[in-house]
C-alpha cells in the first residue's frame, strides 16, 4: 500500500493534469473525457505498471461519482430554459430508452448471435446518454434552446430507467408481469422523493444563518447525496431523487446561489476526471483488439438504426421537424454511465459481461471521436444551430442576519434589457436600494441618473421582505426592459410572476 504522502501526490497531479486537459482538449476539438481515459490507460498494468482489476470498486466508486455529475447537471440547468423541453426530454429518457433496447437488442442476437437476454442486456447498456459528456460538450455548441433542453433532461433523466434495465437483465431471476410496475414504482418514487428534498432542502437553506458562506454550497450538495441514499434506501431510484432535488435546488431562491453553482461545477469536473482516469486505469489493452469488430458491429446498429428510430417514436407526438431529430439522433452521446453500467452486469454475474466490459470501452472511444468532434458541423449544416442567446441574469443573495436584510449581487448580462436603463427606473420595491456599482474595475455610488451599461455588476441592499419583490423586479426589467409591467407583491403574498412571459 503506498503512503499518504505518495496518494495525495498523485490524486492532485492527476487532478491539476486534468485541468489542463480540457485546455487541451478545447484546441484540439476533443472531448477531454478522451484525454482522462488516455492518462488512466497510462498509468495502468500495461503502461507504467499500476496494477487494478476490482470490478466492484470501481462499479461503487463509478456510481459516486455520477451522482456528484448529476448533481452539477441538476443544479446548472436553468428551468425556465428546459420547461418548454420537459415533454420531449422525458420520452427522449423514457420511451427512446425502450425503442432502442428493442431494436439494439434484435439486432445484435441476428448479428452476433448472443443469446436473447444476453443481447438486450448489451443494449441496455447502449441505450444510456452520458450525462457528463452532455452537459460538457453540447453546452458549447450554440443550438437552439429547445434541442439543447430536451438533450440536457434526457441525459439527467434516462440513467434510472436504464440502471433498473440493466440490474433486471444482469440477474438471474425471471422477468414477470410484475416488473414494469417495479420500474414505475422506483421512478415514480424516486422523482417524488428527489422533489420534497429539493423543496425542503431550499426552504431551510433559505431560513438558515449559516457562519460562513462556504457552508452553503456544502449543504447543498448533501442534500442532494441525501436524497440518493434516501432513494435507494426506499427500493427507488436514487439517481432520479438526485437529479430532481438538484434541479430544484438550483432553480431555488438560494442564499449564495453562485457559490453554490460553482462549487457544484467544481465537484462535477472532479467526478469526472476522476471516473474517467479510474475506468481507463481498469481497463485491459490487451483484450481490446479482440473487442473492436463486435463493438463497431453494435456501434454501426446504435448509430444507424437504434438511436434514429428511438427518437422518432419519442418525438412523434411532439412534431419534432426531421432535421432537429436528425440532430437529436446524432447527438445521443455515450461516455462513462455505459462502462459503469457494464461493471454492474459484471458485479452481478452476467454472462459475457467481460466481454461487453471491452466492448463499451472501445465503442465509446469510437462515438466520442465520431460524434463529439463533428457535432458542431452537424449542428450547422442541419440548420438547428443558433447564434449566442443572452445569458440568464444572475441574482446571488446573502443573508444579513444582523440587519434583517439581504444583499443582492447583479451581474448585467450580455444582451440583457437591463442595458440603458435608468437606476431610477428600476423602480424597486420599498426598502430596497442600489448602493454600488461596479463598472470597468471601479464602484461608484449611484444615483437614479445613473444608466446601466453591460457586464456592470450592482449591489442591491433589500429587508428581508422586500427582497422576493426586488429580485422579481429586477428580472423583469432584464426580460422585458424598462418598460416591464409590474405590480407589487405584498411581503406575505411573496413574489408574484410579472405580466406576459415569464422570466428565461
Amino acid at each position: 500500500m503506498p503512503s499518504l504522502e505518495i496518494l495525495l501526490g498523485a490524486g492532485a497531479g492527476i487532478v491539476l493534469l486534468g485541468v489542463l486537459a480540457v485546455r487541451v482538449s478545447v484546441r484540439l476539438g476533443l472531448p477531454s473525457l478522451l484525454i482522462y481515459l488516455g492518462m488512466g490507460v497510462l498509468l495502468g498494468e500495461s503502461v507504467l505498471g499500476i496494477p487494478f482489476s476490482d470490478a466492484a470498486l470501481t462499479e461503487a466508486l463509478g456510481l459516486a461519482a455520477l451522482v456528484l455529475i448529476l448533481i452539477e447537471g441538476g443544479i446548472t440547468t436553468s428551468w425556465p430554459a428546459v420547461r418548454p423541453s420537459l415533454g420531449l426530454g422525458i420520452a427522449l429518457a423514457t420511451v427512446s430508452v425502450a425503442v432502442s433496447i428493442g431494436v439494439v437488442g434484435v439486432s445484435l442476437h441476428l448479428l452476433l448471435g448472443l443469446e436473447w437476454r444476453t443481447a438486450f442486456l448489451w443494449a441496455a447498456v447502449l441505450s444510456s446518454t452520458d450525462a457528463a459528456a452532455v452537459f460538457s460538450v453540447l453546452r458549447g455548441v450554440g443550438v437552439m434552446r429547445r434541442l439543447a433542453g430536451a438533450l440536457e433532461l434526457e441525459s439527467g433523466l434516462n440513467d434510472a430507467p436504464v440502471v433498473l434495465a440493466v440490474v433486471l437483465l444482469a440477474s438471474s431471476e425471471e422477468l414477470t408481469w410484475q416488473t414494469p410496475l417495479l420500474v414505475v414504482y422506483e421512478l415514480v418514487v424516486g422523482a417524488l422523493l428527489g422533489w420534497l428534498f429539493g423543496r425542503g432542502g431550499a426552504r431551510a437553506l433559505r431560513r438558515a444563518a449559516l457562519p460562513s458562506t462556504g457552508l452553503y454550497p456544502l449543504a447543498t450538495v448533501a442534500v442532494c447525496v441525501l436524497a440518493y441514499s434516501t432513494g435507494q434506501l426506499a427500493h427507488a431510484s436514487g439517481l432520479l431523487a438526485t437529479y430532481v432535488a438538484a434541479l430544484v435546488l438550483g432553480n431555488s431562491d438560494l442564499p449564495h446561489r453562485g457559490d453554490v453553482r460553482s462549487f457544484a461545477e467544481g465537484t462535477g469536473w472532479l467526478a469526472q476526471i476522476g471516473l474517467f482516469v479510474l475506468l481507463g486505469l481498469y481497463a485491459s489493452p490487451a483484450r481490446l483488439p479482440e473487442a473492436v469488430v463486435p463493438a463497431l458491429v453494435a456501434g454501426v446498429v446504435l448509430v444507424v438504426a437504434g438511436r434514429p428510430l428511438s427518437v422518432l417514436a419519442a418525438a412523434l407526438p411532439f412534431r419534432v421537424p426531421w432535421r432537429e431529430q436528425a440532430f437529436l439522433s446524432w447527438s445521443g452521446l455515450r461516455g462513462a454511465v455505459p462502462i459503469v453500467l457494464a461493471l454492474i452486469a459484471l458485479t452481478e454475474g452476467a454472462p459475457s459481461a467481460t466481454e461487453l466490459v471491452d466492448v463499451v470501452f472501445v465503442l465509446v472511444v469510437v462515438l466520442t471521436i465520431v460524434q463529439g468532434t463533428t457535432l458542431p458541423v452537424v449542428a450547422r449544416t442541419l440548420g438547428v444551430a443558433s447564434p449566442a442567446e443572452p445569458t440568464e441574469i444572475e441574482v446571488d443573495a446573502a443573508p444579513l442576519d444582523e440587519l434583517g436584510a439581504d444583499l443582492l449581487q447583479v451581474r448585467v448580462p450580455v444582451g440583457s434589457k437591463l442595458r440603458g436603463v435608468y437606476i431610477g427606473e428600476l423602480r424597486l420595491p420599498r426598502g430596497a436600494t442600489v448602493s454600488l456599482v461596479v463598472r470597468d474595475g471601479e464602484g461608484f455610488t449611484p444615483s437614479r441618473d445613473t444608466r446601466l451599461r453591460e457586464l456592470d455588476q450592482l449591489l442591491v441592499v433589500a429587508t428581508a421582505g422586500a427582497r422576493p419583490a426586488t429580485e422579481q423586479r429586477i428580472r423583469a426589467v432584464d426580460e422585458h426592459g424598462r418598460l416591464a409591467r409590474w405590480r407589487a407583491a405584498s411581503p406575505d403574498d411573496g413574489p408574484r410572476r410579472p405580466r406576459g412571459p415569464g422570466p428565461r
